[in-house]
């Protein structure tokens, strides 16, 4: 974790990590769903079947105390198919929308990634050259020279942040009466102030969020606009992303429709109530702070793997794990990486124990966790949300049926 913001369970991507370790799935109601065959596969390993049994009970049995709704889209050459289950609002009762609005957290960072990678395409930045070199005075001095490439592999070392008050104590009580409050991310990377690198730059590879402050921040100094103006320019008006943007700082709003995130709360007599979080401040910003909908993920990542957003050389870095060591990091612990590094410039791989490869990104915010992954050939993609009522990871478990009722079972490393 990052910095003192991102120590709690509200603001970093756990969900990395749910997706590496062992998948089970057990009996569950039905969910409503749609379903079509397969037509012609094309990848490497052969895919599973779509099972709608398995990918029914993988998102079933909601409400419960942990989970609210799920929701769970299936599209490629290998198989169609789309479900939801449980309750997109407490108060009425009604359904989860198929086509929610979702808070999607750190797949944010594939948007900022994309467009660090563009600017490198357009020889304004050299993904090899320090950081400070573009932004100076940004990070806290008497940090080593990290280059932009490793900022976005996460190979950096950043330090993680120092405690403070300010930014919480990663308790849903904290995060239900604080939910509108901002921060800068220049407030948040000076929380790296004074706090020990992690390791030195290129060494070994640990998620830290941080680095996309960075990199969000380097988007705007190089092109002198705003970040959500080049996610707008760049990538959602070229592709159609009706439903896809940036919020602004001040804008808490999740726009219909959408299902309600809930966190529950005690109360000073010790019982606990669920508090609607829906609408919250946007500003973990370029590092996990945008709003997007399954059907604009599922475009997104087609047209990002197909290259039509980045040329060769730089679409290659999409793809290319660095060969380093992961370092006390819970998102590359599966017996295939065998604590090597698992994450590229952008995406994350992971390996299924079936051989299936699959890249992508999962990412949380309080009150949703979601996730979109896709084989290389596009052949099967899948995008997921779910809608916790706690900050603990308690859905990781229906992640992990998920993963594993669509592309097979990740074995943990020993």
């Amino acid at each position: 974790m990052n910095s003192s913001a991102h120590r709690t369970r509200w603001t970093i991507l756990t969900a990395c990590g749910a997706l590496l370790t062992a998948l089970a799935t057990g009996a569950a109601v039905p969910a409503s769903a749609t379903v079509s065959g397969p037509t012609r596969a094309a990848a490497t390993v052969p895919l599973p079947g779509l099972d709608p049994a398995a990918l029914e009970a993988a998102i079933g049995g909601l409400p419960n105390a942990d989970v609210t709704g799920a929701l769970l889209r299936i599209s490629g050459r290998a198989g169609h198919w789309s479900g939801t289950s449980g309750v997109g609002n407490l108060r009425s009762g009604q359904g989860v929308p198929s086509d929610a609005h979702i808070r999607i957290g750190s797949i944010s960072k594939v948007f900022t990634a994309t467009i660090v990678l563009q600017l490198a395409a357009e020889h304004r930045i050299e993904l090899d050259e320090p950081v400070q070199r573009y932004l100076p005075g940004v990070l806290p001095g008497g940090l080593p020279a990290v280059t932009v490439g490793q900022l976005l592999n996460h190979t950096s070392g950043l330090p993680r942040g120092a405690a403070s008050p300010d930014f919480g104590d990663g308790s849903p009580e904290w995060f239900a009466t604080n939910r509108l409050k901002s921060f800068t991310p220049q407030q948040v990377v000076d929380l790296m102030a004074g706090q020990p690198m992690q390791f030195a730059p290129g060494t070994a590879q640990q998620y830290n969020g941080m680095n996309y402050y960075v990199a969000g921040l380097l988007v705007e100094k190089i092109t002198g606009h705003g970040f959500a103006d080049e996610v707008r320019s760049r990538i959602t008006r070229p592709l159609s992303l009706h439903d896809t943007y940036v919020p602004d700082a001040d804008d808490v709003r999740l726009p219909s429709p959408h299902s309600h995130g809930y966190l529950m709360v005690k109360s000073p007599d010790g019982t606990t109530h669920p508090v609607d979080v829906t609408e919250q401040s946007p500003w973990p910003w370029a590092e996990g702070g945008m709003i997007s909908t399954p059907a604009d993920l599922d475009r997104f990542m087609t047209a990002l793997f197909r290259g039509r957003l980045l040329p060769p050389a730089q679409q290659a870095e999409l793809f290319t794990v660095p060969a380093v060591a992961s370092f006390h990091s819970s998102q590359c612990r599966t017996e295939a990486d065998a604590g090597r590094a698992c994450m590229t410039m952008g995406l994350m791989r992971v390996k299924a124990s079936n051989g299936v490869v699959v890249w992508g990104k999962t990412g949380s915010r309080p009150g949703c966790t979601s996730g979109v992954f896709s084989t290389r050939d596009l052949s099967r993609k899948i995008v997921y949300s779910l809608d916790p009522t706690n900050l603990n990871g308690t859905e990781i478990r229906y992640v992990q049926q998920i993963a594993a009722a669509s592309f097979g079972s990740v074995v943990p490393a020993a």
